[in-house]
């Protein structure tokens, strides 16, 4: 099977919020070109957002990027979520 046929369900489970910014920004990667999951823009964003808060300058850059494919009420949801997920991470 190629690895694009690989499907992974949850790539972000086990994530906290002490893990590191690289690790966020790798399941935003995902999210934004659907590597093992759905594409997801509103996740991806989510994703780059968490991880540029820990400073990785690339997150940041996707993160704007991710912007030009999102309505307003996307990016809502995606700001949301990412504040959510702060406050539940274990």
């Amino acid at each position: 099977m190629a690895y694009a046929d690989v499907s992974l369900e949850a790539p972000e489970a086990g994530l906290t919020k002490d893990s590191a910014g690289e690790e966020l920004y790798r399941i935003g990667l995902m999210y934004s070109t659907g590597m093992g999951v759905a594409v997801d823009y509103v996740a991806a964003h989510k994703w780059f957002n968490l991880a540029a808060v820990k400073g990785v300058r690339e997150a940041r850059e996707q993160r704007r990027e991710m912007v030009d494919y999102m309505s307003s009420i996307e990016l809502r949801q995606a700001q949301r979520a990412a504040r959510e997920w702060m406050q539940k991470a274990h």
